[in-house]
């Protein structure tokens, strides 16, 4: 999925439109700034590594008239550093008591699926009843942020969380991502 958007992204751009015989690592640093205005360097990074990807199979099996790769001889942007940002026990309590009164009831159990799992927003949102196992403790997760589906086991948290949750729906959170977004925002400042 993830790449899919970077391939549609890379496609829109004007240096989709440069014959690969032309392509030389002054456009590709082009884009790499135009992009760096738009977007974070690590997913600038992401699409660079597709690309990179993408004219070494033209260079080495297509036979595409490129004597080297020109993506080698830019500047990728480096990753960043991970995130090691834990909630403290009271940021926890002030979150989950301003989550008590969103209007959306499913506000504070995905909030707190989310903590019991460290699942994505997305990931917990696309889960179905059937992708729940309560004898085996798991959850199926079909579409995942890197396309390959995975089984996660689930605490006792998890499972508590669950089990408030009404079952006569398909999705386990019936709630859009976009109203899920704006409860949290509004929940986050709450909170403060």
């Amino acid at each position: 999925m993830a790449e899919r958007y970077r391939l549609k992204t890379l496609l829109q751009h004007d240096i989709a439109r440069i014959p690969i015989s032309k392509l030389t690592s002054s456009a590709i640093a082009r884009y790499r700034d135009e992009r760096l205005r738009v977007v974070s360097p690590s997913s600038v990074r992401r699409e660079l590594v597709i690309l990179r990807h993408c004219l070494e199979v033209a260079r080495k099996e297509w036979d595409a008239p490129l004597k080297e790769n020109p993506v080698h001889n830019i500047q990728v942007p480096s990753d960043g550093k991970a995130r090691e940002r834990r909630l403290s026990p009271k940021e926890l309590q002030a979150l989950l008591t301003a989550a008590d009164k969103c209007r959306n009831k499913f506000v504070k159990p995905v909030i707190q699926f989310a903590l019991a799992t460290g699942m994505r927003r997305g990931e917990i949102l696309k889960l179905t009843w059937a992708d729940i196992d309560k004898d085996n403790r798991t959850a199926k997760i079909r579409e995942t942020k890197n396309g390959d589906p995975r089984t996660i086991p689930l605490s006792k948290s998890a499972l508590a969380v669950l089990e408030d949750c009404p079952t006569s729906t398909g999705h386990v959170f019936p709630i859009s991502a976009n109203a899920l977004r704006l409860a949290w925002e509004r929940t986050k400042a709450r909170a403060c």
